[in-house]
Parts: C-alpha cells; sequence; structure tokens
C-alpha cells in the first residue's frame, strides 16, 4: 500500500494550527469561519474569515474544482428575538474534483471533524447549491 493510501485509512493528519483557528471561531469568537485543505500529507489551515465575514464570504472561497474543508459559526435570531448560533462543518467535494482527492477528503473527514470538538451541525456539499443559505438554515432550524 501506498503511504498515502494507508494515510487517508487512518485519517489524515492534521496542522495544530487548524485546531488553534477553530478555537479562534468557537471560543474567542474572532473568526467567522475557517477552510482547511490537505497538503500533501496533512489538513493545514487555508482561509480565515474575520468575525465581520458573511456567508457569502465564506462561500467564494471555496475552489470550483478542488475539495475543502470548512467550519462556518451561523448566527441567526429565533422567533423570540433571541441570538442563536451553531457551528456547521461543511465537506466541500464538488463533482469537477479530481477522484483520487476526492476519495482522500471523504477518508479523511471523520477524524479531523471530530478533532474539532464543538461541531454541532454537518453539511457535505458537491457543487455550489447545495451550499446555499437556504440548505444551510434547513439543517439548523
Amino acid at each position: 500500500r501506498s503511504r498515502a493510501a494507508m494515510s487517508a485509512a487512518a485519517g489524515t493528519p492534521y496542522d495544530d494550527a487548524c485546531i488553534t483557528a477553530f478555537n479562534g471561531l468557537k471560543t474567542k469568537r474572532t473568526l467567522r469561519f475557517v477552510t482547511f485543505k490537505i497538503d500533501t500529507s496533512k489538513v493545514v489551515l487555508d482561509v480565515e474569515g474575520a468575525a465581520g465575514k458573511t456567508y457569502d464570504d465564506f462561500i467564494a472561497t471555496l475552489p470550483e474544482n478542488d475539495c475543502r474543508y470548512g467550519v462556518y459559526d451561523h448566527e441567526w435570531t429565533d422567533g423570540e428575538g433571541c441570538m442563536k448560533s451553531k457551528i456547521v462543518f461543511i465537506a466541500w467535494s464538488p463533482d469537477t474534483a479530481k477522484v483520487r482527492t476526492k476519495m482522500l477528503y471523504a477518508a479523511s473527514k471523520d477524524s479531523f471533524k471530530n478533532a474539532l470538538q464543538g461541531v454541532q451541525v454537518e453539511m457535505q456539499a458537491c457543487d455550489f447549491s447545495e451550499v446555499d443559505i437556504s440548505n444551510l438554515e434547513s439543517k439548523i432550524h
């Protein structure tokens, strides 16, 4: 077996900066979103979106032909006027990405997501229509 195949089977290791950035989003609320990519042999930080950024800003960071993991801190006001928020993990695997890349991201997703303590909702998307804000809100509400 190749080293990449064994790594994927065990869950691709991740850089500590991934957890640091996620904790900045979760506890310090200094970030609205973070994206991650698999770079050669481990998951690394890709893009950080400051607290003032929007869901559209997050979607704009997703590449058309490559996979990513993302976490987004979704805030809304409920029917009683209370502010709520949930952290959403998004596995972005567009149909146009290479098959090998999609397999690597799929094989590593659960172990990486489990390392991000505090994810409340998970979404998987293969095209931009699947990451529409209405789909996100239907998963949360």
